[in-house]
């Protein structure tokens, strides 16, 4: 029963560590928690502890893993809530600057970076961007920005 209790430590503490670097959302840290305490109660009746020594082990161990499978979920769903900040998916919603304009597209400063951009909807009949103007990246196509004229209150934020 011994080793049985200590497999199952072992195997319960593997899956309390892999949910912490792979967030399942408790799908591995549970059965981590559960393996952890069954074991504790195998290796302690094993060597002979009495009931309450069982219960205490298993008490403070369940305590400890539950509490720290708890604090992993929630970085994990806050890790997973916040916006993507670099790649092609940081870029949409930023603010650049026309730097030249012609008629089928221009040059926009961007966080330091020269882009090639076009106009996010050409069929929309608004002013023409002119040099200095400040626009908003709406998506990313290849290495072209397609963007649209920043409207005063993103220009403010």
């Amino acid at each position: 029963m011994t080793s049985l209790g200590i497999l199952l430590l072992l195997s319960g503490a593997a899956l309390v560590v892999v949910e912490a670097h792979v967030p399942t959302l408790g799908a591995l840290g549970v059965p981590g928690v559960l393996a952890l305490v069954a074991g504790s109660v195998l290796v302690v009746s094993g060597v002979g502890g009495g009931l309450a020594a069982v219960l205490a082990v298993s008490f403070v161990l369940a305590l400890c893993s539950v509490s720290a499978l708890a604090l992993v979920l929630r970085k994990g769903t806050a890790a997973r809530r916040r916006r993507v900040r670099t790649g092609a998916e940081g870029l949409v919603g930023q603010l650049g600057v026309v730097r030249s304009w012609g008629e089928r597209g221009g040059r926009v400063l961007l966080e330091g970076t020269l882009w090639r951009a076009r106009r996010a909807w050409p069929d929309v009949d608004d002013e023409e961007l002119q040099e200095g103007d400040v626009v908003v990246v709406e998506r990313l196509s290849g290495l072209t920005l397609a963007v649209r004229g920043a409207e005063e209150w993103e220009r403010l934020a």
